[in-house]
């Protein structure tokens, strides 16, 4: 099959100057004389524009040079459209490629683009917002708030605002709703996830899986911060799923379990992120998964 490919480079991910990322794009891109066009993201997200190119210029791949937040945009967009998307990992994260084992350095990662298999994978809605892996309520939702903020992006930055943010953090009240249960929870925050990944090689929901049909949950209760830590770190190690209808559900420190869709009142209006990227919140969250959303390029074996 003749392919085409779009990249989208996000200027603005991550550290790396993009030059030489673009001048090794486009050599191996040459190289396998594979036709080939280079855009920039845009600030607003909006991608439309692609539908109409891909009908009538017989693009086949689209591959962004990003994060999670524009990965998660450009799918969002593309979800109808016979298209396979490709990432280059250039995000603070990278949550999603990590999870899909696709590699940071940039000769490895465009292997994957050139003789990678492109497979299906889940994402989700949380009310109208779609989202390719993960979304966050409580304290790490406000993290990313306050990381969209800073002039200068990278894991050190994020390292910082985490722990600003962990002296401070304050628990949350929700009532979840899953499968016509529902139990309150004090919680600082709780995390819907389509992928193991957290970011930076951090696991938070150890058994999720991009195209199981599931979302993994994860709710960490009210408890002191040092036994928060403890907590997380046996979540991270451990990964056992918890059961409702185990009698001890409702006294673990951390709540995992997996579900297709919930309803979250949040009733204390926790921040939210959504791939990462800060997003608007509401007090009423109905989540549900949506199989098979987009294919994704991943390594063939």
């Amino acid at each position: 099959m003749l392919r085409k490919i779009i990249y989208f480079i996000n200027p603005i991910s991550g550290t790396k100057d993009k030059a030489p990322v673009l001048k090794i794009i486009e050599e191996r891109t040459k190289q396998q004389n594979i036709p080939y066009e280079i855009l920039h993201t845009n600030a607003q997200g909006n991608y439309h524009f692609l539908k109409e190119k891909i009908e009538q210029e017989g693009v086949t791949d689209i591959v962004v040079c990003g994060g999670d937040g524009t990965v998660s945009q450009v799918a969002a967009t593309l979800m109808e459209e016979d298209v396979n998307i490709g990432i280059i990992p250039m995000g603070s994260g990278n949550g999603l490629a990590l999870a899909a084992k696709i590699p940071k350095e940039i000769n490895k990662a465009l292997d994957v683009i050139f003789t990678g298999r492109a497979r299906y994978i889940d994402s989700f809605f949380i009310n109208d917002t779609f989202s390719c892996m993960l979304c966050g309520l409580g304290f790490d939702a406000q993290v990313a708030h306050d990381f969209a903020r800073q002039s200068s992006r990278g894991l050190g930055t994020y390292i910082k605002k985490t722990l600003e943010n962990f002296i401070t953090a304050k628990p949350y009240s929700f009532e979840i709703v899953n499968k016509g249960k529902s139990f309150a929870a004090e919680a600082f925050f709780i995390s819907i996830a389509n992928s193991n990944q957290f970011g930076n090689q951090f696991t938070i929901a150890p058994k999720a899986s991009l195209n199981d049909g599931l979302l993994d949950i994860v709710v960490v209760k009210k408890m002191s911060k040092l036994r928060m830590l403890l907590a997380i770190a046996r979540q991270v190690t451990a990964g056992k799923i918890n059961e409702h209808d185990d009698k001890t559900f409702h006294e673990r420190d951390v709540l995992y379990f997996q579900t297709p869709q919930l309803i979250i009142h949040n009733l204390d209006k926790a921040p939210l992120h959504v791939d990462g990227d800060p997003a608007y919140t509401a007090q009423k969250l109905v989540i549900k998964i949506i199989p098979d959303a987009f294919k994704l390029i991943q390594p063939a074996g």
